[in-house]
């Protein structure tokens, strides 16, 4: 069993940057991805950011990309996602998971293990 616990949600506006964090623990060595999901109210949870157990791959999503930062800190057994330039349509609960899959990480079928949500909240 793995447990994530996401952290570092609020309001902010337009333009602004926020940094979450996704703490991990349990049989974290069964991961093999770490992944970033948002759902916003009325729509299908989503694909933002995945990083692998060692760091070295990452993906996003292409409404995220050169916008938000994904990346992680093994000795504290946690990720990241930096997030710049928000929109308002950034706003939703984001969703930290871990995959033992190798493939197929922006999939959220993929996941095995899912945190609480944190909300993220972009005013204009």
């Amino acid at each position: 069993q793995v447990t994530l616990v996401e952290s570092g949600g609020g309001l902010v506006q337009a333009g602004g940057s926020l940094r979450l964090s996704c703490a991990v623990s349990g049989r974290t060595f069964s991961t093999y991805f770490t992944g970033w999901f948002r759902q916003a109210p009325g729509k299908e949870r989503e694909f933002v950011s995945a990083i692998s157990w060692r760091g070295a791959l990452t993906g996003y999503a292409d409404s995220v990309q050169g916008r938000f930062t994904i990346s992680k800190d093994n000795a504290k057994d946690t990720v990241y996602l930096q997030m710049n330039s928000l929109k308002p349509e950034d706003t939703a609960v984001y969703y930290c998971a871990a995959s033992r899959a190798i493939t197929d990480y922006s999939s959220r079928s993929r996941y095995d293990y899912w945190g609480q949500g944190t909300q993220v909240t972009v005013s204009s």
